[in-house]
């Protein structure tokens, strides 16, 4: 037999094992027309490759299962996902719902079919299965898997982008916007675009009309097209998505400030989990005081939901802000 019929004989046991099934010397040979010799041939060839690949951290070796009476590949590489990692990426893309039903149904059966060892692949689809039937898309139904692409590569390419923005209270009616795209990010069920948006001066060039970014949920972008024209990022003024991502809550955009609040409580975990760019400045008996970076007024929302635990020392304006929607929420629950 040639070189090249046993080359493929043996990448064809080579996939079925990482595939998770039992190789049986005596079924090989039948298949391929070979004696056992050359198929125990093989499969040491096998094992010397996996050998070779283990000063770079493939755990995987070849075995004799006993009990099957056959072959059968263990262990773990690590360029590749473990039964567990692939049940919790699995977990948090149902808890996200972040896409449509259709489109959830793909990415899982892909990342269940293609990662987990074929052994453990009924396990895996059992214990995720209830979530998928139970599962309820968002009401905007958006296949947004092909934006995200076109934007990530507009990103990458510094392409400024044509588009129209449905406004929040008339999804009917839309504003044309042209922007640079700076980021993606995730928040709260929605993918959302973060770009800067820019008009011609009278020079004709294009400007920033704010100095810090809007941000657009993706699943309300529509006629999306990149423009020709680039935009330049200088590697100083280059956009740290992660570092944004610390001081913007609930994806509301605004200018960057300094809040420093007051949390009764024994434990300010939740407060610095919730607010990375959250530091303690003073432990009081009853509580602490904490100073945090934010844009804009998202933060609102998320300290009205905190109740008496949290109150706004400053800036005054947004104390001041507190203390009137609490007012008005009040008011709701007072009878004549």
């Amino acid at each position: 037999m040639g070189k090249e019929s046993k080359n493929q004989r043996i990448l064809d046991m080579f996939v079925r094992l990482c595939e998770g099934k039992m190789i049986h010397k005596s079924a090989e040979a039948s298949r391929f027309g070979v004696d056992e010799r050359s198929i125990q041939r093989d499969i040491d060839d096998i094992r010397a490759f996996l050998g070779e690949r283990s000063m770079a951290g493939d755990k995987r070796t070849i075995e004799y299962d006993r009990s099957g009476k056959g072959f059968i590949m263990v262990g773990d590489e690590l360029s590749m996902m473990t039964n567990s990692e692939i049940l919790a990426v699995s977990k948090i893309l149902l808890e996200s719902r972040a896409f449509t039903r259709r489109e959830l149904n793909t990415i899982l059966n892909k990342l269940v079919e293609g990662c987990v060892p074929l052994k453990n692949v009924q396990l895996v689809g059992e214990l995720i299965s209830n979530e998928k039937y139970h599962y309820v898309e968002l009401n905007h139904k958006e296949y947004i898997q092909d934006k995200l692409w076109e934007i990530g590569s507009d990103i990458h390419e510094h392409h400024l982008v044509s588009m129209h923005y449905a406004r929040v209270n008339a999804p009917n009616e839309s504003i044309k916007r042209v922007v640079e795209p700076i980021a993606i990010l995730f928040s709260e069920y929605y993918f959302y675009l973060n770009a800067y948006i820019v008009e011609k001066n009278d020079a004709g060039k294009y400007v920033h009309k704010y100095n810090y970014p809007a941000i657009f949920r993706i699943d309300r972008i529509k006629d999306y097209k990149h423009l020709e024209e680039r935009f330049e990022v200088s590697y100083a003024d280059r956009f740290q998505e992660g570092e944004f991502r610390k001081r913007i809550q609930f994806m509301y955009a605004g200018k960057l400030q300094k809040v420093v609040l007051n949390f009764y409580g024994e434990n300010p975990e939740p407060i610095l989990d919730r607010l990375p760019t959250a530091r303690v400045l003073e432990h009081y008996e009853n509580g602490y005081k904490i100073e945090a970076e934010v844009y804009g007024k998202g933060i609102i929302m998320w300290l009205l939901s905190q109740g008496s635990k949290v109150e706004v020392v400053r800036p005054n304006s947004m104390r001041e802000e507190m203390k009137q929607i609490l007012k008005d929420m009040l008011s709701l629950y007072e009878t004549t």
